[in-house]
């Protein structure tokens, strides 16, 4: 088996699993023969650390990141609910989301309100920007001490709210979304997953769907703050593009928006609230060409840095959720 050194980055001072655990390829060949000799080795600094940044694997195209994935033991994620355009490389390979440069990704964890979201993340630099584009990495369970009991304990009992409008403009079509264009299709999907929904004329669809805010890690059972409450509410946006949304489109139209789970909306203070949480327990770990993150997608929320010049991500999803585990659901 290759051999790895490994290096620790510490998250913060609070006892607990270092975050990220760097593990370094001594000598560049063949990604996938070097995934399938360290399996062993990065599943358990994973469940260990919750994120590992594995250097010099020399990743250079999608392909190589399929082939990696492929050795790894776990069953790639159809992706569903798509908020941006991707492009499909291999079964659970995409690009990365088409997101302004300009304008940060926040914290989040992916696809976490879908009932099968990935519990495994792949992140592969095949090239870095000029500057920026930085992958920040959180603690899911740290923010969830941090934040006030107040605040959790009603997100606990009731879960959070995500509002959605596909408009055929901004964000995910339709067909993009649920992977058809045809009503029945879409529709069975919706019922099968607990999404309400409405057609609304001119062919666009708003949906709505309750999930959790905490859940269980399903290999030790501690708590995290698993949701995507503040990326995804209209407050995160940058007032600019909050403003022209809402003129365009009224608060009811906005293309994504979350709410506490009785449906009252979530306060500007609020969602500052939460976001300093993040903030304060981030880390960036700097990553180059060639570089492999993998993240424990319940534990770790991730984030993406504004950018300049080219920057080639690709992403794989892996090891869905399933039920029995700790699916986002609720009843109130």
């Amino acid at each position: 088996m290759t051999s790895m050194e490994t290096t620790v980055s510490p998250l913060d001072p609070e006892p607990g699993p270092d975050l990220p655990a760097t593990l370094r390829v001594p000598t560049a060949g063949d990604p996938a023969r070097w995934a399938a000799g360290a399996r062993d080795e990065l599943h358990t600094a994973l469940a260990e650390h919750g994120a590992v940044l594995v250097r010099g694997l020399g990743l250079r195209t999608p392909a190589d990141v399929a082939a990696v994935l492929g050795q790894l033991g776990v069953e790639p994620v159809v992706e569903r609910e798509a908020f941006a355009h991707r492009e499909r490389h291999a079964p659970g390979v995409h690009s990365s989301s088409a997101w302004p440069p300009n304008q940060p990704m926040c914290m989040h964890h992916e696809l976490s309100y879908t009932l099968g979201f990935p519990q495994v993340l792949l992140f592969a630099c095949l090239s870095e920007p000029t500057t920026g584009g930085t992958i920040g990495l959180a603690d899911a369970a740290g923010v969830l001490r941090a934040l006030p009991s107040t605040l959790t304990d009603r997100f606990e009992r009731e879960g959070w709210l995500l509002t959605r409008s596909y408009n055929g403009e901004i964000g995910a079509t339709v067909t993009e979304a649920f992977g058809t264009d045809d009503r029945g299709e879409v529709e069975r999907y919706c019922d099968a997953h607990a999404i309400t929904y409405a057609w609304q004329p001119g062919g666009g669809l708003r949906t709505e769907q309750r999930r959790s805010a905490v859940v269980r890690h399903p290999a030790d059972g501690q708590r995290c703050w698993f949701n995507q409450v503040a990326f995804l509410n209209e407050w995160t946006l940058a007032p600019e593009v909050r403003e022209y949304l809402l003129d365009e489109y009224g608060p009811d139209g906005l293309p994504f928006n979350t709410r506490y789970g009785d449906g009252e909306a979530i306060g500007e203070d609020v969602v500052r609230l939460i976001n300093a949480a993040y903030a304060e327990r981030t880390v960036r770990p700097p990553w180059w060409a060639g570089d492999l993150l993998l993240i424990d997608n319940i534990r770790t929320a991730h984030s993406r840095e504004p950018y300049e010049g080219p920057r080639d991500v690709v992403v794989a999803m892996a090891a869905p959720n399933g039920p029995g585990t700790c699916a986002p659901t609720i009843e109130v």
